[in-house]
């Protein structure tokens, strides 16, 4: 009797999460209709320019969606402690502080530097609440990086915030970027750690940004604006520091998966400052971008990126938790092609017209 209890109690939290999972996607989807009649109405328009990858003007704040239908399940998580009270409430207090800075950027232009300082902020929070980078098994040893940890964790928080904006330039790419990595890293961690409460995080995060897609993906019927892309490298940055303290490979894992945007975003920005451009400009020469006007089109590059992560650096990741391929040597391995695929683009040289 007690067996049939058991089982039927877990079947329950299945059930519940499921609903979840069917909620969030479900309040983010309404949520971005709305604010797509929101920005209609209050022309808040992105009108294409010489910098622009898209023709057509466009609606853009969208993400605003993900950040609200996110933060709402995640608060709710914290409320009945079904994850750390500590990491929970830096990762909320701070991805909302990461999103007020990006919707106030895209609706009056806030100052770079204004902008980097809440960022630090942001990711020191969510950085010292989780306890800096883990111990990381370098081919076979272990190095603990104690205070430069802390240093090298907040760099790669602030870092990957940054790229999401950099690599949200074409329809559904950021989206599609996000969902793989969130399902693939979610699916792995609960291969080695079944009963991390970081597990349904990830995947209601992946729901979230779903919702979302539904009116993003090519032709995308609204953007996602710097609100909603700054907050999601962010949480994502965050919940891979999180998650390598459960599980160490995770480390690996999580640069494996995001393989696509931190290749193609460093390699940009450093052959834009070999060449001598000014960084902090906009411009349109990541490698997605010289793709996307190649081939005259957002959904053949962004569907690209979906099988790249799919059928390339996801197997590589699973194969890093498994333990049958060194992280270092995996990570390696992954990039090697996404490396070419920036030289064959040429990402960061000026555009020729």
């Amino acid at each position: 009797m007690k067996i049939v209890e058991l089982f039927s109690l877990e079947l329950s939290d299945v059930h519940i999460e499921i609903l979840s999972y069917v909620c969030v996607f479900l309040a983010s989807l309404i949520l971005t209709k709305l604010l797509r009649r929101y920005a209609l109405l209050k022309n808040v328009i992105d009108i294409p320019n010489d910098r622009s990858s898209h023709s057509t003007p466009t609606p853009r704040g969208g993400g605003i969606s993900i950040v609200v239908s996110f933060l709402i399940i995640l608060l709710v998580y914290i409320i009945f402690n079904r994850v750390d009270f500590m990491v929970g409430s830096s990762i909320f207090v701070s991805g909302l502080l990461v999103a007020i800075i990006g919707f106030a950027d895209d609706h009056s232009h806030i100052d770079a530097k204004w902008r980097l300082l809440i960022h630090a902020l942001a990711s020191f929070g969510v950085v010292f609440a989780i306890g800096g980078l883990p111990t990381i098994d370098l081919w076979n040893f272990e190095i603990e990086l104690h205070y430069f940890g802390y240093f090298l964790s907040v760099v790669a928080i602030i870092w990957i915030l940054n790229l999401f904006n950099f690599m949200d330039g074409i329809d559904g790419i950021a989206s599609v970027e996000a969902i793989t990595a969130t399902l693939f890293a979610g699916l792995f961690l609960s291969i080695s750690s079944p009963d991390s409460s970081l597990v349904p995080l990830l995947w209601l995060l992946s729901a979230s940004v779903c919702g979302f897609l539904v009116l993003n993906f090519p032709p995308a019927k609204i953007f996602m604006g710097d609100a909603g892309s700054g907050f999601l490298g962010f949480i994502l940055a965050s919940l891979m520091l999180a998650s390598a303290h459960v599980e160490k490979s995770m480390l690996w894992v999580w640069l494996t998966l995001l393989g696509v945007f931190i290749v193609d975003a460093t390699f940009t920005l450093i052959h834009r400052l070999i060449c001598g451009e000014k960084i902090h400009e906009a411009h349109r020469s990541h490698a997605y971008q010289f793709a996307s006007r190649k081939y005259k089109s957002h959904l053949k590059v962004t569907l690209s990126v979906l099988v790249i992560n799919t059928l390339w650096l996801a197997p590589i990741a699973y194969l890093i938790i498994s333990e049958s391929l060194n992280g270092v040597l995996g990570v390696c391995i992954a990039y090697f092609p996404l490396v070419w695929l920036a030289l064959k683009f040429n990402a960061g040289a000026k555009e020729i017209k």
